[in-house]
C-alpha cells in the first residue's frame, strides 16, 4: 500500500539545480541501453535532445536497485513521472510539445542502491489520426509479455474502432483481442439498476418502497432507507468492503451475501440520514441484486441472462456467480508485485450486483445501443437512469441510477468505470453525438484516463477546445490576490491517503510557497481567494477556508482528489503513554493494539501484516494507512480514554472500546 501511495512524491518535485552533487548528465539515444550503478544518495541524468511532437516510450530495468523515474522538458517542467515496484520493469512514455532537451533524471527510492539500466524504445514522430494515437497510448499494455486490453469506438450506433493489446493470460500465451470475456468490474453496476428498473417497471416494486418490505431481517433505524437510497449511494448504509477491510479480512477470500447483511446487520446506526449525502456504496448494490432474486425467485446471473443479454444479444456477457466460477476464455487478472514480477490475482469477493459481470467490447456496444434506441426496457428508464439525483438540500449529484452524469469539454457524458482488484474498466457515452468509448483491461496499472483521450483522438471536433496553458507569468497575474490573507493558511497539512506525507505553507513578503515531505521548495499563485497553484507542477490547492479566513483541511487536486489535513498538534512521546492498549469493536467484532515504537504510536492488527503509524492531527486524532485513514479517539467525562472511531472514507465511525487490563 505505502508504494502504490508514492505517486504524490511527483507533485512538487521539480528540478531545483536539476543536477544534485554526484550526479552525472549523459546523452542518449533510440535503442541505446545504458547500465549503470545507482549509489544511495546518487542522481543520474539522461538527455534526449527532441523535436517538438515526438512520441517517446522507454524504461528502466531495476536489476537491483528501485528507483524514481522524472521526465523533465526544456522549460523544467515535470511532464512525467513514475514509480511502480521495487524491481522490474519502469515504463515511462510522454509526448514532446517543444523542441528541446528533454532530461530523464533516476533517483534511488528511499536511499536504495543498486543496477539498473534504461532504454528508449520508441521514438518517433506524435500520431496525429486517432488510429495511430490509440496505437501510442496503448504501447507500454502490448506485446506478448503484459497484461493487455482491448478499446472501442462507437458513432452514430456502429463500432468504428476495436482493437485488443498484450495478453489474456500470460501462463498460456492467450492474447488479448475484442472477444476476450473481461471483468467489468464497477462498470456492471448500470446493469443492476436496469433490472430493477424493469421490475419497477412490470409493477413488482416501487423505487421508493422501504428496503424493509423485501428484507425485514435489516435493522430498522431512525430514517427509511428506500431501494432509490441504495441506487444513488444515499442509504447511509457501512460499505461493506471498507468495513470487512477494517477487520483485517482477504477481500478476494469466499464470502457469501449473508455476510455483506450481517455488516448491516450490526451497524449501530446510519452513517448519515438517506437522501442527504453522497457516498458511493457497494453494499446497496449487493442488496439489489439480492432483491431481483427474492421478487422473482430466480438466481441473479440467471435473471440477467434471460432478460437482458439475451434479448440485446450479449451472448458473451455473464454475471459471475462467485471469484471461482470457470468463465471459458476469460482474461484473468494481473498485478505487479514488490519484485515487479506479474502476478494473476483472484477477482473480489461478494461483487454480483456491485461488479462482477464479465462481457466482451462487442456485447457492450450493443448495450450502448439500447441507450439510444432501447430495445430492452424503455426511454423513460435509460431518462431516469441518467437524471443525476437530487439530494434534500437540492443539491445534485452527478450520479443517477447506476451512472455518472457529468459534462465533458462541452458535451453531456454519461460514465461508470470499474475496479475490481485487477482489472479495470470504463465505458463512457456522448448521448448528444451518438458516441461511445470503451476501454477494458486485466492489467491493475492500467492508465485510468485513457478514455478519455481516445475520446479526445476520436471527436474532438465535437467538443470544446481545450484550455491552452499559460505560462506562468501570465497565469500569475490573473487574480488580484492580497498575500496578507495567507498567513491564516499557512502551516503543516498531512495527506490522508499518506500519512507521513506533509505539504508545508509558507510566506515570504510577497511569495507564498510550498514544500513537499523530502522535496524543495515550489512558488505558488492564486487563482481565487481559496484556490492555488504550483508553478512548473500540473496541480492545484484547494482551501477550505473557515469564516475567521484560516483552513483545517485542503485538496489536493492531482491525478484526482486527495484530502490533507492541517497538523496542529505536536505531542510529545510521554503524551502518547495514554493512547496504548487494546481496543475491541463489538461491531465488526475485531481487535488492534496500539503501542509506542521508535517514539511513535503504531496499530496492530493480527490479520494484517505489518504495524500501521498513527501520525498526530488535531487533539485525539490520527491519519493512518488503509484500512483505517482516519482514528478519532473518545474519552468519557472523567476526561480518560474509552475507545476511539475508525474511518475510511466509505466506511465511517466503526467504534473501538479500550479493553480493560485484564479482558
Amino acid at each position: 500500500m505505502i508504494k502504490k501511495l508514492l505517486f504524490f512524491t511527483s507533485i512538487l518535485c521539480i528540478p531545483t539545480g536539476i543536477y544534485a552533487q554526484g550526479s552525472f548528465l549523459e546523452n542518449i539515444k533510440q535503442g541505446q541501453e545504458v547500465a549503470e550503478f545507482l549509489p544511495a544518495d546518487g542522481e543520474h541524468s539522461y538527455k534526449l535532445k527532441l523535436d517538438s511532437s515526438r512520441f517517446v516510450l522507454g524504461k528502466v530495468n531495476q536489476n537491483s536497485v528501485d528507483v524514481v523515474v522524472n521526465i523533465y522538458n526544456p522549460e523544467g517542467e515535470n511532464v512525467a513521472h513514475v514509480d511502480g515496484p521495487s524491481r522490474g520493469p519502469e515504463i515511462f512514455q510522454f509526448n514532446t510539445k517543444k523542441a528541446g532537451d528533454y532530461i530523464i533524471k533516476i533517483i534511488p527510492f528511499k536511499e536504495a542502491k543498486g543496477n539498473y539500466s534504461i532504454k528508449i524504445t520508441r521514438l518517433e514522430p506524435l500520431a496525429t489520426e486517432p488510429v495511430e494515437i490509440v496505437d501510442q497510448l496503448m504501447a507500454q499494455y502490448s506485446g506478448n509479455d503484459t497484461p493487455g486490453a482491448a478499446v472501442m469506438v462507437m458513432k452514430d450506433s456502429e463500432i468504428i474502432f476495436s482493437e485488443g493489446y498484450g495478453m489474456a493470460n500470460l501462463s498460456y500465451d492467450i492474447p488479448f483481442t475484442i472477444q476476450t470475456p473481461t471483468n467489468i468490474g464497477s462498470t456492471s453496476k448500470q446493469f443492476t439498476a436496469f433490472a430493477i428498473e424493469l421490475l419497477a417497471k412490470q409493477g413488482k416494486l416501487s423505487l421508493d418502497d422501504d428496503i424493509r418490505k423485501y428484507f425485514p431481517e435489516l435493522p430498522e433505524f431512525d430514517h427509511k432507507v428506500t431501494i432509490r437510497n441504495l441506487l444513488t449511494h444515499t442509504s447511509g448504509y457501512r460499505e461493506f468492503i471498507n468495513t470487512l477491510a477494517i477487520t483485517g479480512r482477504n477481500m478476494d477470500a469466499p464470502l457469501d451475501r449473508k455476510a455483506i447483511l450481517k455488516v448491516i446487520k450490526n451497524q449501530p446506526e446510519l452513517q448519515n440520514e438517506p437522501g442527504t449525502q453522497w457516498n458511493y456504496n457497494n453494499t446497496g448494490y449487493a442488496i439489489l441484486a439480492a432483491l431481483v432474486e427474492r421478487i422473482t425467485e430466480v438466481p441473479f446471473p440467471q435473471w440477467m441472462k434471460t432478460n437482458v443479454f439475451d434479448p440485446l444479444g450479449m451472448e458473451h456477457s455473464i454475471v459471475r456467480k462467485n471469484q471461482f466460477e470457470v468463465i471459458e476464455g476469460r482474461a484473468a487478472g494481473y498485478n505487479l508485485d514488490e519484485d515487479g514480477v506479474y502476478q494473476e490475482v483472484q477477482d473480489l469477493a461478494g461483487a454480483m450486483g456491485a461488479g462482477g459481470i464479465y462481457t466482451t467490447s462487442g456485447n457492450l456496444a450493443k448495450w450502448i445501443g439500447n441507450f439510444n434506441d432501447p430495445k430492452v426496457g424503455s426511454e423513460e428508464i435509460i431518462s431516469e437512469m441518467t437524471t443525476p439525483f437530487v439530494l434534500k438540500s437540492g443539491d445534485t449529484t452527478q450520479y443517477g441510477l447506476g451512472l455518472f452524469i457529468a459534462d465533458y469539454r462541452g458535451l453531456k457524458q454519461i460514465q461508470h468505470a470499474g475496479a475490481d482488484i485487477a482489472h479495470r474498466s470504463m465505458l463512457m457515452y456522448f448521448p448528444e453525438i451518438d458516441a461511445a468509448v470503451v476501454t477494458q483491461s486485466n492489467n491493475a496499472g492500467f492508465e485510468g484516463n485513457i478514455a478519455y483521450k481516445v475520446a479526445d483522438a476520436f471527436f474532438s471536433e465535437h467538443m470544446e477546445p481545450e484550455k491552452e496553458e499559460k505560462s506562468n507569468e501570465e497565469e500569475s497575474g490573473t487574480y488580484n490576490y492580497n498575500v496578507e490573507d495567507f498567513d491564516g493558511l499557512t502551516g503543516r497539512y498531512e495527506l490522508i491517503e499518506a500519512p507521513g506525507f506533509v505539504l508545508n505553507f509558507s510566506k515570504d513578503g510577497e511569495r507564498i510557497y510550498t514544500q513537499a515531505t523530502g522535496q524543495g521548495e515550489v512558488d505558488m499563485y492564486a487563482v481565487s481567494d481559496s484556490i492555488f497553484k504550483l508553478k512548473g507542477v500540473n496541480a492545484e490547492i484547494n482551501f477550505h477556508i473557515k469564516e475567521d479566513g484560516t483552513a483545517d483541511s485542503l485538496t489536493l487536486n492531482q491525478n484526482g482528489k486527495h484530502l490533507a489535513k492541517k497538523i496542529s498538534w505536536k505531542p510529545q512521546p510521554e503524551e502518547l503513554k495514554e493512547y496504548t492498549g487494546k481496543y475491541y469493536s463489538d461491531e465488526i467484532e475485531t481487535i488492534y493494539s496500539i503501542n509506542i515504537e521508535d517514539e511513535k504510536l503504531m496499530l496492530h492488527n493480527y490479520q494484517i501484516a505489518g504495524p500501521m503509524p498513527l501520525n498526530p492531527a488535531d487533539k485525539d486524532s490520527f491519519g493512518s494507512t488503509f484500512p483505517i485513514s482516519d482514528l478519532s479517539f473518545v474519552r468519557n467525562e472523567q476526561g480518560e480514554i474509552s475507545g476511539f472511531k475508525a474511518s475510511n472514507g466509505r466506511t465511517i465511525g466503526v467504534f473501538f472500546r479500550k479493553m480493560a487490563g485484564n479482558e
